[in-house]
């Protein structure tokens, strides 16, 4: 089969004969399509295809999605675990005992030596939610650290502490289905042909056929903004003047819902007293959106039977990130745009399973969205664990941001990292490869074996990856849906649930004989991915993320289902708060007043161009999965800026030239692509290559989320020579 231009990089797909198909669920971004993965006489996946009858993709898959049974076989899986006692020594392959006994060990002497909180775990959002609930119960019921976070703390921190802050609760209130209904559309920082192809079908399908106004706010012009009705080319960093402007707009022409406001809000005084600083001749000056589009946009917004905003990493990689989700929220607050159709703030989740580690990981709590500040909620859990409630910590921990920093301190001496790439996803490389090389004791987790981040470990754990075990994966719209095992993991390779059990019944031989951490008893830990989601059914019961519901079967049955689903909601439920009762303990949600603090990197005369960053559809991540696969990675397999005509003729530069790109932290060389999508004092890379762009951003934290701004830095650039500039962009570009 052949598929795009015949002429120029056609993808091209090798008819293979399928045996039978097996229900899954995408691996990669957050949409959540159900598909079927192929598999042959051999037992190999050979192919994959969407699933007409499933309501998300309707049959339907993006790019990465097509190729996805290729990552099988993909070169360089880890089947074998590595283990060497200094870093840079050679890797020798162990057995499993050995490795766990070895990690188990290590993992205890930092303890003893440091302390409980000296050993540190960084997870991902890229597991099963069975798996993250297992890893939490490890973590928080036996190992006992509290510098325990995941790598959504990169991309959906923002996102979890803005809806916390207005709502009580984490938890995006809204689902595609309010495309069909919605009369006004906004989508700030959010290009969803690139980062969610099959939302954007969604939302443009549904455009379509009812020509609802699309607005777009986002620095670069890019596809999403090419169809939109309205553009807003905001400066970056400055989305909450613009939110706030458009919020005094609405409250001086008073076209708020002022019922909804007194019924269901609380602090609507103090935000109309802030917002009034705002006006519309006032933020132009900031933003760079004229005064006159600030009042259209407004007014569109507000004089709309229902109106919903959709937004990414533009608005939660921020230093006001947090903020500026809430300022969504108090715009869909005054406008009565909660808990209907067609009204809704809705974050488009970033990762596969992004959601998963929020309901279910414990990184920021404990299981269901109970918080460790809660002493009931404390209770609850160390009863239904069978752990001593007093081991619990009564507030989090690190954020997966502050955890390198404190390697820096000397805070932290071991490290466990499981599915992630901080080598590569992390602000400032250059500083966390020095913090990796202080430690004593690091442990990376993995399905392949050439992430960078395993060039620094001292033990390497190979892991089963999707499609080779069976779980669910929670999706944008809280839809929980399945993947079945459609074959072996290859070699020695193991599930992540597998390897987080037999690590817990070391710690329990080790803990039986020393600190009691546990209560009289056994300690139950989940064996299986079915194990651990009846225990999430129960701990589950009558919270906001209610899963008693819902079993595999019936996921299978239905294509996926939204939580909450109970006896009150049987086939699950599409959206919160449609009663109006949040859950703060009044029940009201907060309208928040939100100053704007000027505390981004700006571009000066030394460095005079904005840097931003940002996916591309060919990419996912670091390309560890992408990277390996020929029909995908050779779009874009050199890293490569997109730089204004206008900006390139001043530096002499051309199409396909080299240039070097340079900040206050580092420097990277890169392709040149000369496009109008950006503007003359602004350049565009893309987030995923290794030893490039996360070179160079400051990666500024949002006192909240302590999420990174990824897309606010100054950077400079100059011309390199071809013969210079060759050699190390090939070092950059991964070869497979």
């Amino acid at each position: 089969m052949l598929f795009g231009r015949s002429h120029k990089n056609p993808i091209t797909i090798a008819e293979k004969p399928v045996d039978k198909w097996v229900y899954a669920t995408c691996g990669y971004c957050s949409t959540g399509c159900s598909l079927e993965v192929g598999v042959d006489a051999q037992g190999r996946g050979v192919s994959v295809r969407g699933v007409t009858d499933a309501d998300v993709n309707r049959g339907k898959l993006c790019l990465k999605g097509i190729f996805e049974f290729e990552v099988f076989n993909a070169p360089n899986r880890g089947k074998t675990p590595l283990y060497r006692e200094a870093t840079f020594d050679p890797y020798r392959e162990t057995t499993w005992d050995y490795a766990l006994d070895q990690m188990s060990t290590k993992m205890q002497q930092i303890q003893s030596r440091y302390g409980r909180d000296s050993f540190a775990i960084v997870s991902t959002g890229q597991i099963y939610t069975e798996e993250f609930y297992a890893l939490g119960k490890l973590v928080r019921g036996l190992i006992g650290s509290n510098n325990y976070d995941g790598n959504t703390t990169l991309c959906m921190a923002s996102a979890v502490s803005g809806y916390k802050r207005s709502f009580g609760s984490d938890g995006p209130p809204g689902c595609y289905d309010d495309f069909e209904h919605t009369e006004c559309l906004m989508a700030i920082g959010s290009n969803l042909p690139e980062q969610h192809p099959i939302i954007y079908w969604r939302m443009k399908d549904a455009r379509d056929r009812r020509g609802f106004p699309l607005i777009v706010v986002d620095p670069r012009v890019t596809m999403l903004a090419q169809m939109a009705d309205m553009h807003l080319p905001i400066l970056p960093g400055t989305d909450l003047v613009l939110l706030n402007a458009l919020a005094h707009v609405i409250l001086k022409e008073g076209l708020e819902d002022r019922d909804y406001i007194k019924a269901h809000t609380t602090g609507f005084d103090d935000f109309a007293a802030l917002v009034a600083d705002y006006d519309p001749v006032m933020a132009a000056k900031i933003c760079g959106i004229d005064e006159d589009t600030i009042r259209t946009v407004a007014r569109l917004y507000a004089k709309a039977s229902s109106a919903m905003t959709i937004w990414t990493m533009g608005i939660n990689q921020s230093t006001h990130g947090s903020d500026g989700v809430c300022a969504i929220n108090n715009l869909n607050l005054i406008t009565g745009n909660i808990g209907k159709p067609g009204g809704t703030a809705l974050s488009i989740t970033g990762q596969c399973n992004a959601m998963g580690t929020r309901e279910f990981s414990s990184c920021s709590g404990l299981p269901g969205y109970r918080q460790l500040e809660k002493e009931t909620d404390r209770a609850f859990m160390a009863n239904y664990w069978g752990v001593n409630e007093s081991f619990f910590p009564t507030k989090r921990g690190l954020f997966e941001t502050d955890i390198f920093p404190a390697i820096e301190t000397g805070e932290i001496k071991g490290l466990w990292i499981v599915a992630t790439n901080p080598m590569t996803s992390m602000p400032n490389t250059a500083r966390i490869q020095k913090a990796l090389e202080r430690l004593e004791f690091l442990v990376v987790q993995d399905v392949y074996s050439d992430v960078e981040t395993t060039k620094y470990a001292h033990l390497f754990l190979p892991a089963a990856m999707w499609g080779e075990k069976e779980g669910t994966f929670t999706n944008t719209e809280r839809r929980v849906n399945l993947v079945r095992a459609a074959m072996q993991p290859p070699g020695e390779a193991k599930p992540d649930i597998w390897i987080f059990a037999q690590l817990a019944k070391r710690l329990v031989k080790h803990l039986d004989g020393q600190e009691r951490r546990l209560r009289a008893g056994p300690f139950n830990f989940p064996e299986t991915t079915a194990d651990a989601f009846k225990e999430i059914q129960e701990v589950s019961k009558g919270r906001l993320c209610d899963y008693s519901g819902i079993t595999y079967e019936k996921i299978e049955r239905m294509r996926g289902i939204q939580w909450p689903c109970n006896e009150s909601h049987p086939d699950g439920a599409p959206r919160l708060y449609t009663d109006g009762v949040f859950q703060h303990p009044d029940g009201r949600a907060k309208i928040i007043p939100l100053p704007f603090v000027d505390n981004n990197e700006r571009p000066d005369e030394q460095y005079p161009f904005w840097l931003n960053t940002g996916r591309v559809v060919e990419h996912w991540h670091t390309r560890t999965k992408t990277g390996k696969i020929g029909n995908i990675n050779k779009f874009s397999p050199t890293p490569f800026m997109e730089m204004n005509p206008a900006a390139a003729q001043r530096l002499g530069l051309t199409q396909m030239d080299y240039a070097r790109v340079r900040s206050r932290r580092s420097s990277a060389i890169v392709l040149v692509m000369l496009t109008q999508r950006v503007a003359p004092d602004a350049v565009f890379i893309p987030m995923h290559y290794y030893d490039c762009v996360n070179r160079l951003v400051l990666g500024l934290l949002d006192p909240y989320s302590r999420q990174p701004a990824y897309k606010q830095s100054a950077v400079s650039i100059e011309k390199v020579s071809d013969q210079e500039a060759a050699g190390i962009a090939n070092l950059q570009a991964r070869s497979y």
